[in-house]
């Protein structure tokens, strides 16, 4: 594991990509959910609503695990460990909004759960970069 993002795969951050997030529910069982997300340099940030199960078992275990897989090399995967670290409001949907401009949709409207969204602040502690084999090209005889 790494502890500082490599700069060979900061663009899978910094891109529009839908990264997929790993939690362990309270029954044990794993969730895997696709989010969008925001990338500051040290944190992800992703919108939720209180009661999803996306939220709930972050409350009651706060480890996680995020995949983000190159579109353009799905080869290419960068997995982020770390934790919870603070959960923040989003009354007006501002924060929403925002991941609707990075991702295509500038005029993306307040979502009508705005009272229950919240800010995901998660910390990202560990990079492990991925790059797997190519498959060799099928060739078919004559």
């Amino acid at each position: 594991m790494i502890h500082t993002l490599p700069d060979e795969y900061r663009d899978l951050l910094e891109r529009p990509l839908i990264g997929i997030l790993a939690t362990v529910s309270p029954d044990g069982r794993p969730s895997l959910q696709p989010m969008r997300f925001t990338w500051d340099g040290a944190h992800i940030r992703m919108s939720q609503t209180i009661p999803r199960r996306k939220f709930v078992p972050l409350q009651a275990n706060p480890n996680y695990s995020f995949i983000i897989t190159d579109s353009d090399n799905p080869a290419r995967v960068l997995e982020i460990t770390g934790w919870l670290v603070t959960v923040g409001g989003d009354p007006e949907g501002d924060f929403y909004r925002e991941l609707g401009r990075r991702y295509g949709n500038p005029d993306e409207p307040v979502p009508a759960d705005v009272d229950d969204r919240v800010v995901l602040i998660l910390d990202a502690q560990h990079f492990i970069p991925k790059t797997a084999p190519t498959a060799p090209s099928a060739t078919h005889a004559s």
